[in-house]
């Protein structure tokens, strides 16, 4: 089977902002029934994708976890002329907006333009500072009488980007902050059909984790898995990035450790990349990571979490990239671990 890069590219071209994921949720689920039969949606709209594992009696229960929602933006007004007004769901850079096409999500799709003064009308303060986002509208080139029957205070927008191959693997465009960890999920389920695993895999692509981890708290506390583990992105090598707190794109997921995450989890995940020689990186974090783990530690009474990551650059853009040899890379290692879960690993979880 080939590699699941066209479904990455038929989610990254999708439109889903945080709560109305449909869209990529469907695409999500179809893709996960190539593996097994067994996929449902939950009420907040999480796909989660069961493929059990080998024996009779117990076995131990293995989430992964990706994110499939992206960053939107909300109408909060029709402005004179038929110009919106939007406020953000989820963390936009307002600096990257100016000149971005948009896709409005009214009674109809409209496509539309993020606008600002003009260079030649602000005043010397206006221009050595970005435009807040209070000040931005988007125009999509219709009267307003027409733009106040299409659309409603509340209506939803996101970004409009083709996604682009680059040199060496890599792809660039919106949503790959977290679409790209769905492929990973995908590429674990397909490397896992090597192996011999008494696991219980319960894939999972889940909903709002931009507005608060949202749809992880909620499939955790039903799934209640041994083992929970998340796969988002982090942030790669750019200029004026600290080396310390960033990753080469195209060597290797990020594997971390840290406070957020089980120690157990981390030393299996390090040790699996070292037999298997996956390259693997080192990601520090000293405090609650913003990613599904999160949500995964304090559901119930505590679930064993662990946390991957995909280096991409210019994180919360139209232009996120990444390496799809990264997403192979990280499914491979994901499988592996898995493979490696038995009934005496999660029993060994409460031992330090």
């Amino acid at each position: 089977m080939e590699n699941h890069l066209e479904t990455l590219k038929s989610m990254l071209q999708g439109h889903g902002g945080p709560g109305f994921e449909q869209d990529i949720a469907g695409i999500a689920e179809s893709a996960f029934r190539t593996y097994t039969p067994d996929v449902q949606r939950d009420t907040l709209g999480n796909v989660i994708a069961t493929v059990s594992g080998e024996g009779a009696g117990v076995r131990p229960r293995v989430m992964l976890s990706a994110h499939m929602d992206e960053i939107a933006l909300v109408v909060t007004k029709v402005d004179k002329g038929g110009f919106l007004r939007v406020w953000q769901s989820g963390g936009f850079d307002a600096r990257t907006l100016v000149g971005q096409e948009v896709i409005v999500h009214g009674h109809e799709q409209l496509h539309g333009i993020v606008g600002s003064k003009p260079p030649h009308l602000t005043t010397p303060e206006e221009r050595n500072q970005a435009a807040p986002l209070t000040d931005l509208f988007i125009d999509v080139a219709m009267p307003e009488d027409r733009v106040r029957k299409l659309v409603d205070v509340g209506s939803r927008v996101t970004l409009y980007r083709q996604t682009m191959d680059l040199l060496n693997d890599r792809i660039s465009g919106k949503a790959l902050d977290n679409r790209t960890s769905v492929a990973v999920i995908l590429e674990c389920l397909k490397a896992l059909k090597s192996y011999h695993h008494s696991a219980d895999v319960l894939a999972v692509a889940t909903v709002q984790e931009e507005v608060g981890v949202r749809g992880a708290q909620t499939a955790a506390y039903g799934l209640r898995p041994d083992i929970a583990i998340a796969i988002d992105v982090t942030f790669a090598d750019m200029p004026g990035q600290a080396p310390d707190e960033s990753y080469k794109i195209g060597k290797g997921p990020a594997v971390c450790f840290g406070p957020n995450i089980h120690p157990k989890v981390f030393k299996g995940l390090q040790a699996t990349a070292t037999q298997l020689r996956i390259p693997y990186q080192l990601e520090l974090s000293q405090g609650p990571t913003g990613t599904d783990a999160r949500a995964f530690q304090i559901t119930q009474s505590g679930i064993a979490s662990g946390l991957v990551g995909i280096a991409i650059r210019y994180m919360h853009t139209s232009v996120e990239t990444g390496s799809y040899n990264d997403i192979v890379d990280c499914g491979r290692l994901l499988a592996g671990y898995v493979a490696s879960i038995n009934q005496a690993s999660v029993e060994e979880l409460s031992c330090y």
